[in-house]
């Protein structure tokens, strides 16, 4: 009899779950969950009168492999007719727009925006663009996000639209991110084709096979750039909870933090709050500094790895203001570094996503993301800086930038503490030392989740898939 422990009830935890529950080869899988609530980062407000806010991701994007196999999953769940989709051809993912020098500036876009000289820019995207082609390969097994654009496309570009990227994705400093971890497909393209745009174009390798179920297919045919549900991204990770329920192979427990681990003769004794559970296997979808604390000291070259991957801090200020408010349409803005460094961005989340507006009266959502790798250095400790200062410095902003000097009708603010692991220079050795050490020792034990193989919803769900794939291809 196989009992496999999943550790942590976030996306990854709950996706684990769900491909061995749908294993023959597992007898039992227990789930383990610290906090009161199964989603993680994946929570959605649904008020009484309709509206919807997210305090987390707001959008899937459904894109490669691992976009392919999340909307087969919600397929799978039942969840196809909640599916909302944003085309490619929407407002919302044709407007994006940087605010730069106290003004905003919407992003260059098709032939001609390429052609033009566009501010906050001083030369036509085109040029930087044609000139990369004739840039040597770089002789490096990893460096900065900025360091390789600049070094391909020019300072211009990582110092303004790059290093706001970076912060909107990663909610950190472009300086010190890893472009081999968090740009996988920028890195190989360079390293295939000796040119990031030959690499584009002509692609830059291999990738995953996924066959694309009916849903995915339908956003391949109507070429989506992201989607949600009808009651918010959260019914993802509820849908799967229930699943699992139902199931009858997986015992869920919340509040049930997992506070050391020890070997035993047949895999793992899990030593909770309140009693030991046994299992052959793990599966840790926990954050790497809340695994490295309840590894045995055997594993101490584990457990150094798994601290010196970092984390990131973002305020998240949900508001809504009556009316139509906003002086453009479009995804939002995002703010570089040099510009505010508190400030990530202004999402305008009822262009997008307007069936999660309240359904009576014209209404404007919109979250303002604040803090990032810059939290500590801009507002203090998490614990000390309150609500009230961070929704000030949210509507501010918003009357600043967009010019809406009405107040919010109403607001939610949210401090993510650690939420975003910050993949730096070489966090791919570190990742491949954690798993050799884990090989070598012959330990029962799988990684995934965001501190790893990408932070996107998809990355982390398909990483519990190819875990369990592995786990169960090993014939544990």
């Amino acid at each position: 009899m196989k009992t496999i422990a999943v550790l942590g009830g976030g996306i990854g935890g709950l996706a684990a779950s769900y491909y061995l529950c749908r294993s023959s080869q597992v007898t039992k899988v227990i789930l383990l969950e610290s906090s009161s609530r199964f989603g993680g980062w994946l929570w959605s407000t649904r008020r009484s009168d309709g509206a919807v806010f997210e305090h987390g991701p707001r959008g899937i994007r459904p894109a490669g492999a691992q976009g392919r196999n999340t909307l087969n999953m919600v397929d799978d769940l039942g969840l196809a007719g909640e599916v909302l989709p944003v085309t490619n051809s929407h407002v919302a993912s044709k407007n994006r727009y940087l605010y730069v020098n106290g003004q905003l500036h919407r992003l260059p876009s098709g032939i001609s925006g390429l052609l033009r000289t566009v501010p906050p820019f001083s030369r036509p995207l085109l040029m930087s663009i044609a000139s990369e082609i004739l840039v040597k390969k770089g002789t490096e097994d990893d460096e900065s996000v900025h360091s390789f654009v600049s070094r391909r496309l020019g300072k211009e570009l990582a110092d303004i639209a790059v290093d706001s990227l970076c912060r909107g994705v990663f909610a950190g400093d472009c300086k010190k991110l890893s472009l081999r971890s968090c740009f996988p497909v920028l890195y190989k393209a360079e390293q295939r084709r000796g040119s990031l745009t030959l690499g584009l174009l002509l692609g830059s390798g291999p990738s995953p096979v996924i066959s694309p179920g009916p849903l995915a297919q339908r956003s391949i045919k109507e070429s989506w750039a992201q989607w949600s549900l009808r009651r918010g991204v959260e019914s993802l990770p509820e849908s799967i909870t229930e699943y699992l329920q139902q199931s009858g192979r997986v015992q869920l427990h919340k509040e049930a933090a997992v506070k050391h681990i020890s070997p035993s003769a047949s895999g793992w004794k899990v030593h909770l709050e309140d009693g030991v559970m046994s299992a052959d296997h793990i599966i840790s979808a926990l954050p790497a500094k809340a695994l490295s604390s309840t590894l045995p000291s055997s594993c101490q070259p584990l457990i150094q790895e798994l601290q010196n991957i970092s984390t990131a801090t973002v305020a998240v200020v949900n508001l809504e203001y009556d009316g139509s408010i906003l002086p453009v349409t479009g995804f939002g803005h995002l703010v570089p570094s040099s510009e505010d460094q508190g400030l990530l961005g202004v999402v305008y989340d009822s262009v997008f996503f307007p069936q999660h507006n309240r359904p009576n009266g014209p209404t404007t959502r919109l979250t303002v993301m604040m803090g990032g790798a810059w939290f500590q250095e801009v507002f203090g400790a998490p614990e000390t800086v309150t609500k009230e200062h961070l929704l000030a410095k949210a509507t501010e902003a918003v009357c600043c930038h967009l010019g809406v000097t009405s107040s919010p009708s109403w607001s939610q603010v949210a401090v993510h503490q650690d939420c975003i692991p910050q993949y730096y220079l070489k966090h791919f050795q570190r990742v491949e030392s954690m798993r050799s050490f884990i090989r070598k020792n012959n330990l029962p034990l799988s990684l995934i989740g965001s501190s790893y193989d990408g932070v996107s919803v998809s990355d982390v769900i398909f990483s519990g898939r190819t875990a369990v794939e592995e786990l169960l291809g090993s014939g544990f």
